[in-house]
């Protein structure tokens, strides 16, 4: 609501394997071909030529690196984009700690089928919730909304595939760390330092000192891995913040 006060126009997709969006399997899940999409959603709202504010999270900042990638190179089709605001996310490979069952799925093999049929809502929240600040642990009814989310399409069979983006950003590291590095896009990142897997100083530090022409707003102390949820009010004063700064 916050946002729609502010701007015009906002979209807030869901990916495809995420969400409501259609969760196919057997398939290659790839952020190439999550931008793709996005530029096709574009497209298809008349919004070809406008000058487009960026606001991403996690796999999210994967796609809007990819994105700016293909912007700075004016390649075809891409879309115009006016700033970028980055929020916890695997941005660098190096400083990023998926979580252990992150870990067996990406790389599980014979295994990750297997681990998908048998998850359930209980491993489901205990994960999440680890994530989560200790004052910001989301509600029960809240945690049935997300596995409700998940199971739509049968998603939980298909988390294995879309944790291959872990693999994607360890490979193309220079494509999308660079893009953020030559950019001439306002750029600005929202952290919420407990992040236990983009963690509090490793990632700011190296991100500071990568990115030093972007700016920074570092979210109280408890706050974790999703600053959008655990501090609406902090995360969209701070994208405001950003916004009005250009």
């Amino acid at each position: 609501e916050g946002l729609t006060q502010r701007f015009h126009r906002v979209i807030a997709l869901d990916f495809v394997g995420f969400g409501f969006s259609d969760k196919p399997r057997p398939h290659r899940y790839s952020i190439f071909e999550q931008a793709s999409i996005v530029e096709a959603l574009v497209r298809h709202l008349g919004l070809r030529h406008q000058r487009i504010n960026l606001l991403s999270h996690d796999y999210g900042d994967t796609v809007a690196q990819e994105l700016l990638h293909r912007y700075e190179h004016n390649k075809t089709g891409s879309i115009f984009i006016n700033s970028l605001c980055l929020s916890n996310g695997g941005i660098f490979p190096e400083t990023h700690y998926p979580r252990f069952i992150q870990k067996i799925l990406k790389d599980g093999g014979l295994l990750s089928p297997i681990i998908t049929r048998l998850m359930n809502f209980f491993f489901f929240s205990r994960g999440l919730g680890a994530v989560f600040g200790p004052y910001t642990q989301p509600s029960q009814a809240e945690y049935w909304d997300m596995w409700t989310v998940v199971r739509t399409n049968d998603g939980n069979l298909v988390v294995d595939s879309i944790l291959q983006y872990i693999n994607q950003r360890r490979k193309h590291r220079d494509r999308w760390v660079g893009a953020l590095m030559s950019t001439s896009v306002p750029l600005h990142l929202i952290y919420g330092p407990l992040d236990p897997v983009n963690p509090h100083p490793e990632f700011l530090q190296l991100y500071k000192k990568v990115l030093p022409m972007s700016t920074v707003s570092v979210l109280d102390d408890h706050i974790s891995h999703y600053p959008q949820l655990e501090d609406p009010t902090g995360f969209l004063n701070a994208y405001l913040n950003f916004i009005n700064s250009f």
